[in-house]
């Protein structure tokens, strides 16, 4: 005879059952059932965090370090939609996240009760998909119907919303065997014909490029293996999308760096000039194409994507392959080697490539006297690269910075907000990465005006003793704003000036961190190792060239051949001291 639980009961059960071993959260009153469940089976971990958004930030950085969902529970009303910015975040991404939302009593539902918000209609357009679950008997087989939809495919944020009655209800429960979802099976595999005509179409290209994102992340560590053994058979460069950094390492040889509005000049202009860009789990994002009817005119396209609906949605595309990447990856190596095809003679066009890469277009000019922040950057990469560490960002030019000047060798160790573009993403997502991978050394690369979206998480980590690093690039303003207001907007800074700055010292100490601050350049080398010498959380202070810029760039709305490699391509917007910092 099956005994019968509480909704609250059968949540944390079916929880275990999915392998469970960390949630984020923030208690409420309607979640006090789930919570005193938590409680009482002391099986789940639960991290309290100090603001709802951190919490699905935190379940991000988990998600992405891992490869495992991450899991946030937060009550109703305002703990919902404090939220919505993370599972956005998490949507744009395709991070795997099941969110769990406390509800008023069905019987209230409609009623503007107390903490009563519309959380399914809220969420409805963020979300893969969402439940209100208003029967205790189908909690269990929601629950892992949710973990089914958010990890498969191409994976996503899923909310469950659960009255507070429901969760005191009874019901019976027991763990469903394997998920077969009446409409939602993704494509694993990919059409064999189809492979054999990539493969066709890489071994007769004169000038390819594979143009690789966060689908060869996703698709787990063997897929990033599988890309290096590909472009090894074929010849071609490889660029990727800000999303998809350490799927090819840095130091490969057929790297190109990252491509788009910041990327480098090699990588850009071999998409330009390429006659095949095969695109593995990206989707045209338009950071990466600029303006469209310029975007690589001359090529015919490959598209290998999970999502059907990426496929054909900015860009036409001349043969579409719907399948997992690591799938495809696979089958398209297997029919290289099956075929026995010679690695392309690609000499002419590797000519042009190392021409492009002689601009040397991630230079920039040194200082005596300021410490410029991507000099910061490779200092603390030349420092922790052989720990193999975890970076996060926040948002801004301190994030293409670390794009740009950290070189990433392995998938899963780079965690930034691409497609949302989040600020205060980088400290929470830095201690859900620390959770899950605890003896890795996690850095949040960030800026002084985004590391203050979401501070309050430094408690957190002095909580469970998380030993987070943050490297704060501070320029006293909102960079990347002012960066467009200085060449868009003749220099006019309209509110980008973060006036009134803690002393980031001082505050670190008070949440019980350690506080470094590095001012000149002599300084930098040291301040680094102090920060990795000690074993606790460290916040470091790191005071850079105010008016640095952030180059390459391609303007908005520009071709992505148009780009601004230095200061002095700007027209006279830029006075005599901007022009010498950038």
């Amino acid at each position: 005879m099956t005994t019968e639980k509480s909704g609250a009961d059968i949540l944390v059960e079916a929880l275990c059952d999915l392998g469970v071993e960390v949630v984020f959260g923030y208690p409420g009153g309607a979640v006090l059932p789930i919570y005193d469940a938590l409680f009482r089976s002391q099986r789940i971990k639960h991290i309290l965090v100090r603001h709802e958004q951190a919490a699905t930030h935190a379940a991000e950085g988990y998600a992405r370090s891992t490869g495992k969902p991450g899991v946030v529970l937060v009550t109703s009303g305002p703990g919902a939609t404090n939220a919505v910015t993370g599972i956005t975040d998490a949507l744009l991404d395709s991070i795997p996240m099941v969110v769990i939302t406390g509800q008023v009593p069905t019987n209230l539902i409609g009623s503007d009760a107390f903490q009563e918000a519309d959380t399914v209609g809220i969420t409805r357009h963020c979300t893969k998909h969402n439940y209100l679950v208003k029967d205790p008997a189908r909690l269990g087989p929601v629950i892992h119907e949710a973990f089914h939809i958010a990890t498969s495919g191409r994976p996503g944020p899923v909310v469950v919303d659960i009255p507070k009655n429901v969760q005191v209800a009874t019901a019976a429960y027991g763990a469903p065997g394997p998920i077969q979802h009446k409409t939602y099976r993704p494509a694993l595999a990919a059409d064999p014909a189809l492979i054999e005509q990539v493969v066709d179409m890489l071994a007769a290209a004169e000038r390819p490029v594979f143009y690789t994102g966060g689908g060869v992340i996703n698709a787990g560590p063997r897929a990033s293996e599988l890309l290096v053994e590909l472009a090894h058979l074929t010849g071609a460069p490889v660029t990727s999308t800000l999303m998809g950094l350490g799927a090819y390492p840095a130091t490969g040889p057929q790297w190109l760096g990252m491509l788009g509005m910041h990327g480098t000049y090699e990588a850009n202009m071999a998409m330009n000039q390429a006659d095949l860009v095969v695109n593995v789990g990206a989707r045209f994002d338009d950071r990466v194409t600029g303006r469209l009817d310029a975007f690589s005119p001359n090529s015919r396209k490959v598209h290998i994507d999970i999502d059907r609906s990426s496929i054909n949605k900015t860009v036409r595309i001349d043969l579409a392959i719907v399948a997992d990447a690591g799938h495809a990856l696979a089958d398209m190596v297997r029919v290289w080697r099956e075929r026995q095809h010679p690695r392309p003679d690609l000499t002419d066009w590797w000519q042009r490539v190392e021409a492009w890469r002689a601009k040397k277009s991630l230079s920039f000019p040194e200082s005596r006297t300021e410490i410029m922040p991507q000099r910061a950057v490779r200092a603390l990469w030349e420092a922790t690269h052989d720990r193999d560490p975890i970076i996060t960002t926040e948002v801004g030019q301190h994030q293409m910075w670390a794009a740009q000047h950290f070189g990433f060798e392995a998938p899963n160790k780079w965690l930034t907000s691409g497609g949302l573009g989040t600020m205060g993403y980088g400290l929470p997502a830095a201690i859900g990465a620390q959770l899950g991978n605890p003896d890795a050394l996690v850095i949040d690369i960030a800026g002084e005006a985004s590391i203050q979206m979401n501070i309050q998480e430094l408690a957190t980590a002095t909580q469970y003793r998380l030993p987070v690093k943050v490297f704060i690039l501070n320029n006293e303003y909102m960079g990347m704003v002012r960066q467009w207001q200085e060449l868009t907007y003749e220099s006019r800074y309209s509110e980008s000036y973060s006036d009134s700055l803690p002393d980031f010292v001082k505050l670190a100490e008070a949440y019980g961190w350690k506080g470094i601050r590095i001012e000149h350049p002599d300084q930098l080398e040291q301040g680094i190792a102090d920060m990795l010498a000690h074993d606790g959380p460290v916040m470091v202070d790191c005071m850079v060239a105010k008016l640095a810029n952030c180059f390459p760039m391609i303007p908005s709305g520009a071709a992505h051949t148009d780009m601004i490699l230095q200061a002095n391509e700007v027209s006279g917007t830029m006075d005599d001291e901007a022009k010498a910092l950038v």
